[in-house]
């Protein structure tokens, strides 16, 4: 099962799941509905758009793949992750679970991606390394401070002998509030190669080809933003009025 929350940075996990939902042709099978987890006395509005709350399961006939999509509960976290394993393990057959996460970076969008990853069951790590994944890290939330919802869900997980594993992806700072289609094809490639999806990256290349467009026509207009990424490249820092100017002006250029 892929777990993917709506307010992750850059919407990295749910526009990976929205990726493979539409190349595997997934459906829409259930959904956990908003009250008792979500506050109903009014909706986000975004752009002019009302947005409620949404938590929904898909399956691929195609694959074994569970996808779930939600907004992060405000309230009720542990019956709302109950009810979810519980539909994963009695439904679903759910053996594995994947949660996806954004980290900002500083490093320059050139730069590989990476995928990190903090797992419920240290011989899960073996499992991960040819698939090119940084799997040593150990983490506890410290103490005092609140677990992040995938954390909590890995921690349940594990309670039912469910292997859990957190990915994350370091994303560009200045690319975290539009969009990082590298980030996405990163954590789509993964699960192509470990399960054998058989995935069509050609829309996602198309999406890095035309944000490298637009990039490389904003540096020929100005080299001092093609001069601030190539500082970031080799590792050296910006000041908080360059990193400011950065990420508004590459905003400007991909929106």
């Amino acid at each position: 099962m892929v777990v993917a929350w709506a307010e992750d940075a850059g919407g990295l996990g749910v526009r990976t799941a929205d990726y493979l939902i539409q190349s595997l042709g997934c459906r829409e099978f259930g959904e956990i509905l908003p009250e008792g987890f979500f506050p109903m006395g009014g909706v986000n509005v975004v752009d002019d758009l009302a947005r409620f709350p949404d938590s929904r399961l898909y399956m691929c006939d195609s694959s074994s793949i569970v996808i779930f999509k939600s907004s992060i509960p405000r309230m009720g976290w542990h019956r709302f992750l109950t009810s979810l394993l519980d539909v994963a393990q009695r439904d679903c057959g759910v053996k594995e679970i994947y949660t996806l996460g954004a980290m900002i970076s500083s490093a320059a969008h050139t730069v590989p991606r990476l995928l990190v990853s903090i797992v419920n069951k240290r011989e899960i790590k073996a499992a991960l390394k040819p698939y090119n994944v940084l799997a040593d890290n150990d983490y506890e939330s410290p103490p005092g401070q609140k677990p992040t919802l995938s954390s909590y869900l890995s921690w349940l997980a594990g309670q039912r002998g469910i292997p859990a594993v957190n990915l994350w992806v370091p994303v560009p700072y200045y690319l975290a509030p539009i969009d990082d289609p590298r980030s996405i094809k990163r954590l789509v490639y993964f699960f192509n190669s470990k399960f054998d999806l058989g995935v069509d990256f050609t829309a996602l290349d198309a999406l890095i080809a035309g944000q490298n467009n637009r990039l490389a026509r904003l540096f020929e207009k100005s080299p001092e933003i093609k001069n601030m990424v190539r500082r970031l490249e080799v590792g050296d820092g910006l000041d908080g009025e360059e990193s400011e100017k950065l990420a508004r002006e590459i905003a400007e250029a991909l929106r």
